[in-house]
């Protein structure tokens, strides 16, 4: 960046970043400053339509958790979980008992390894300095190892449960093709008590680390459960008054395509965006944690609700907290039910599921004929919901650090939009595209 005779930065800016470093798929971003004030920003998500809602069109209901488990290798039981609900709710069935709970413990394991990925290779660099998380590892060995064990806890959790770790294979709609023993899942224990250690030292750890002061206002959106800590059911609620049943989902959030992005942006209706994920959740849902996760909460210097999305990092390791501690909760208490699954037979009508991926609501919404054939679908990942929010976010930083050299600024635009630990590849759906060219 050239400086200019009074040694001020120029008044006329653009910051262009190709490629992000650190998120999952691909994406770039622009920002354009002229006279020191904003004039565009873009996150711009470029990778192709993978056309999901199409290709099940005309399927069996059944394939939808095989199919959607592709959709993300980090986060694939939100998915199959997701779609497995939608497909339930059409058909009537309630699962309940403990194939519930092995639904939520298997969304522990994903939780664990996803949480772990962002907060350890991700997100920490960007807090201690490092342009990675192997550059990291030769200063903070401890650090990045406890990470690696960590995350293949849960990457265990979800082998046992699911077949294999990356698109399991053993769920389906109605519950599991098979089950684990009792026995099976009580190998688990030693581990799952020795990561919950581990997420309470991570927990001590994230918090010291420096932060902007760069509060906002959002309107949180997530799944409330009155008691649970949202994970597979519960209302869609806001800290804005919405509070209805998930089949309401498309009322109250809105998709809109823009120009400059292969995903739908989200706005809630009436007003502008909405902002999931794990900070969504401890506000809409912190009565709901357990006592040592708010005890933790509180000694990390958390408030009741957070609203400095650099401090996501402090909510994510609070979750992992919760996360391995509901699963001893679920493994210590296991019956190993009398048959896998329930039985579901298709009946001609429109189901809806949601379930909180690590990055927040993954939403669903199926219609299938009598026979169990798919006529329509319909997938949002809380990527794309969340993407107008970080452009907002962005839209508000960058006027706060306009004086920072280019590098400095691009590197804290950068670390801004990792807050949300965004899963690209996950929010490039949509079909329909129209362009009015004037």
């Amino acid at each position: 960046m050239k400086n200019n005779k009074n040694g001020n930065t120029r008044k006329s800016r653009t910051i262009k970043v190709d490629y992000l470093a650190r998120v999952e798929g691909e994406g770039g971003l622009f920002i354009k400053v002229r006279d020191n004030k904003v004039r565009d920003v873009k996150l711009r998500i470029f990778e192709p339509p993978r056309f999901f809602e199409a290709f099940l069109r005309g399927r069996h209901f059944m394939e939808t958790p095989d199919i959607t488990a592709r959709i993300c290798g980090i986060c694939p039981i939100a998915y199959q979980l997701g779609s497995s609900y939608a497909m339930e709710d059409a058909c009537g069935v309630k699962v309940d008992g403990p194939i519930r709970e092995l639904r939520r413990l298997i969304y522990c394991g994903e939780w664990i390894e996803s949480h772990v990925l962002h907060v350890f290779m991700l997100h920490a660099p960007d807090f201690l300095g490092f342009e990675d998380a192997i550059q990291m590892a030769a200063k903070y060995p401890d650090v990045v190892q406890r990470g690696l064990r960590m995350k293949k806890i849960g990457n265990d959790v979800m082998t046992l449960l699911g077949g294999r770790e990356i698109h399991p294979i053993n769920v389906k709609v109605g519950g599991f093709y098979k089950v684990p023993t009792r026995k099976e899942l009580s190998g688990l224990m030693e581990n799952l008590k020795w990561g919950l250690d581990a997420a309470k030292q991570t927990v001590e750890l994230v918090a010291t680390f420096p932060f902007p002061d760069f509060e906002q206002e959002y309107e949180f959106v997530a799944i409330h459960h009155p008691d649970e800590y949202g994970l597979i059911e519960g209302n869609l609620v806001s800290n804005r008054g919405i509070d209805v049943p998930i089949s309401k989902y498309d009322d109250h959030l809105i998709e809109e395509h823009v120009e400059h992005s292969t995903a739908l942006h989200t706005r809630v209706n009436g007003r502008e965006s909405c902002f999931l994920g794990p900070m969504a959740r401890y506000c809409l849902n912190y009565e709901q944690l357990t006592p040592l996760a708010k005890e933790l909460a509180k000694a990390a210097g958390l408030g009741r609700v957070v609203n400095n999305p650099f401090k996501s990092i402090i909510v994510r390791a609070i979750e992992t907290v919760y996360a391995f501690e509901e699963a001893i909760r679920i493994v210590e208490s296991y019956e190993m039910p009398n048959k896998p699954a329930f039985d579901v037979e298709p009946r001609a009508g429109t189901g809806y599921g949601a379930t909180e991926a690590p990055r927040g609501i993954c939403y669903h919404r199926y219609t299938i004929d009598d026979n169990g054939i798919i006529q329509d679908a319909k997938i949002v990942s809380p990527t794309a919901a969340n993407q107008k929010t970080i452009e907002k976010d962005l839209w508000n930083f960058v006027p706060q650090n306009v004086d920072l050299p280019d590098e400095k600024l691009k590197w804290q635009c950068e670390q801004a939009i990792r807050n949300y630990d965004p899963c690209i590849s996950c929010s490039t759906h949509f079909l329909n595209l129209e362009v009015d060219r004037a």
